[in-house]
């Protein structure tokens, strides 16, 4: 069984050492920077969540939230960062395998999520008698959070119609349409969740992100859809697109890896300003049975 780490190894001092290795190795310096910058966002993850023993299974987890949350080449830039500061504290067991590059264009790196895909994918989950998956697949689509961020859609939320989501020193508010928010009310009577995060196990625990994906992936593969396409990212896309399809002015403009154009990025962060409820029901990414 091999060693686990500590996350209290990863000192300044020895970053400060990293350091001085990779200008040993004549990195230019736009690279020391971008290598140090990573390995410090490598430990806030593991800070974060409060784990401080890790192995290569965790760094499997870190490399699926980097995929959640950034395109591929940035995410293999910041894996091949962090699998050299393995190399370098010879803890090589934990590095990972990068991600095959998609030599499509730009923007284009993985295969669009299409509405009838969408559907397929709700209908099947109500077909199998897995409500709390299509609860959870038609609550990112429609309104574009991570899947670190459900614990914050709780009960006391849907009462108030918007979640106000915390994290990495910054905060926003999400509004949910009066179609998510009866829906999730409904389910929530059914299966007796009577306060607290919405999306929990039945041990009351936060969904593991690993598992989640293994069931997205099951249940495409169920609903005939190329699994390739079913990962909760590309939910956040599907919603990005309806929206811009839908209002394409300006909401408010904020920073989302991945996206440098205002409209699609907004819709990640609706606020009051232009109270868009309206066209968060025109979206029409629920289904009310």
């Amino acid at each position: 069984m091999k060693e686990r780490k500590n996350v209290d190894n990863i000192t300044n001092e020895e970053i400060e050492e990293y350091e001085l290795h990779l200008r040993g190795e004549e990195r230019s310096q736009a690279t020391v920077e971008k290598y140090l910058r990573d390995v410090k966002k490598f430990r806030e993850f593991l800070l974060v969540s409060g784990d401080r023993e890790f192995d290569r299974g965790r760094v499997l987890e870190y490399r699926e939230y980097l995929r959640e949350n950034y395109k591929i080449n940035s995410v293999n830039s910041m894996l091949a960062a962090i699998n050299n500061f393995f190399e370098f504290m010879e803890w090589d067991d934990c590095k990972v395998k990068l991600f095959k590059a998609d030599r499509t264009p730009a923007g284009q790196q993985e295969l669009e999520l299409s509405e009838r895909d969408y559907q397929c994918l709700i209908d099947t989950a109500e077909r199998k008698g897995d409500v709390r998956m299509s609860m959870l697949v038609q609550t990112i689509c429609s309104t574009g959070v991570r899947i670190s961020e459900l614990k914050f859609i709780t009960v006391e939320s849907l009462a108030k119609g918007y979640v106000e989501i915390e994290g990495r020193g910054k905060s926003r508010v999400v509004l949910l349409s009066e179609e998510l928010i009866r829906m999730l009310q409904k389910y929530c009577e059914g299966a007796g969740i009577l306060s607290g995060s919405i999306f929990v196990t039945k041990g009351g625990q936060t969904m593991d992100r690993s598992n989640i994906n293994k069931k997205m992936k099951a249940l495409g593969r169920q609903a005939g859809v190329d699994e390739r396409k079913v990962f909760p990212h590309n939910l956040r896309r599907a919603s990005a697109r309806t929206f811009y399809r839908i209002e394409k002015e300006v909401i408010r403009l904020t920073d989302i890896p991945g996206y440098s154009n205002g409209s699609v990025a907004s819709i990640y962060t609706m606020t009051t300003e232009r109270q868009p409820r309206q066209v968060l029901s025109r979206m029409m990414l629920v289904s009310e049975a």
